[in-house]
């Protein structure tokens, strides 16, 4: 099979690609470069530039390149921005996966593979996350990945596509520094900027019921997630007709502090955090069940939260190699 992998360069795209073509499988990358970087695109691996809206420019690139399956990771993912641009974030997340799963259907590829978000459950009152939790987000971009699930599903049950929903928990950690992510929107890039700043890293808020006050969370490796789709992707082409729903965590919960504690531990640093108010709709604790997706795919995390933290930080040294402690 060819895989067209759209967002293939950006942060999670590129691991995806770097996992597919360690299983064997012929990837193409559709990205617009956004946020994408074309050089982590690998040699030989044809890389179009465009937009999930231009139904043209993916209907050429889904028949001139063979594609018989889609992992679609492209779309926008930051949650404040999505409160100050819901428009922007459902046309881009949910017209945007409209056109190309119009161009899927009119080519008739049988596979699809989505890209979602814990962020479609929203503050979950449970110890553990399951997929029939119920789904209540509380940003546009959350509300964009929960419109998604329903428009692939719903596509895959009138065409016969095999299908795919996986929501991710919290994405860490690199496969080689120069993939590593360089965005600074989540925990663990958000404390090495601090740390690199000569500040004290942040905590928003201490007065969880937790056992240390602090939010806790599921990370993830963003190796074992790369290894995640293609566990997947193989499972649709071995099952036509699947239609999968799936967490894609640990099943293990971090809080803060202790998040804070590793980095500091692991970086050779020692600079304390202070805390700060809450920030609005933080959720005190989401941990994935990951039981489902070892049932489906057989697939489980290697990784633990030291690897992901070790790893990024080379990423970060690569870019920011004065953060070096002395």
């Amino acid at each position: 099979m060819t895989w067209l992998i759209t967002g293939g360069a950006g942060y999670i795209g590129a691991h995806v690609v770097r996992a597919m073509r360690e299983a064997d499988e012929e990837v193409v990358v559709y990205d617009d470069l956004s946020t994408g970087i074309a050089g982590r695109v690998p040699e030989g691996v044809p890389l179009v530039e465009g937009s999930t809206l231009d139904g043209e420019l993916l209907s050429r690139t889904l028949t001139g390149h063979g594609i018989t399956g889609v992992v679609h990771l492209a779309a926008k993912k930051q949650v404040g921005e999505s409160v100050d641009r819901p428009l922007h974030y459902y046309r881009e997340n949910v017209e945007g996966l409209r056109v190309l799963l119009s161009a899927v259907t009119e080519a008739q590829v049988p596979s699809f593979v989505f890209s979602s978000s814990a962020a479609v459950y929203g503050m979950p009152d449970v110890d553990l996350v399951t997929e029939r939790t119920p789904c209540v987000p509380m940003s546009p971009y959350g509300e964009t990945k929960l419109a998604g699930e329903w428009l692939v599903r719903a596509t895959g049950r009138a065409t016969g596509q095999s299908t795919a929903c996986l929501r991710y928990f919290n994405v860490a950690g690199a496969a080689a520094p120069e993939l590593a992510d360089v965005g600074v929107f989540n925990l663990v890039p958000m404390v090495f900027e601090k740390l690199t700043d000569a500040a004290a890293p942040r905590i928003f808020g201490d007065d969880y019921p937790t056992p240390d006050g602090t939010c806790v969370r599921d990370y993830i490796h963003v190796v074992d997630l790369a290894e995640a789709h293609v566990a997947a992707a193989r499972r649709l082409k071995a099952s036509p007709g699947t239609d999968l729903t799936l967490n894609i965590g640990r099943g293990e919960g971090v809080s803060v502090r202790e998040m804070i504690d590793r980095i500091n531990a692991l970086t050779g640093y020692d600079r304390h955090p202070v805390v700060t108010e809450r920030r609005a709709g933080d959720p005190a604790r989401v941990v994935a069940s990951a039981d489902r997706i070892a049932t489906e795919l057989g697939w489980k995390a290697r990784h633990d939260i030291d690897d992901m933290i070790s790893s990024a930080w080379e990423g970060w040294l690569r870019r920011h190699p004065e953060a070096t402690a002395s």
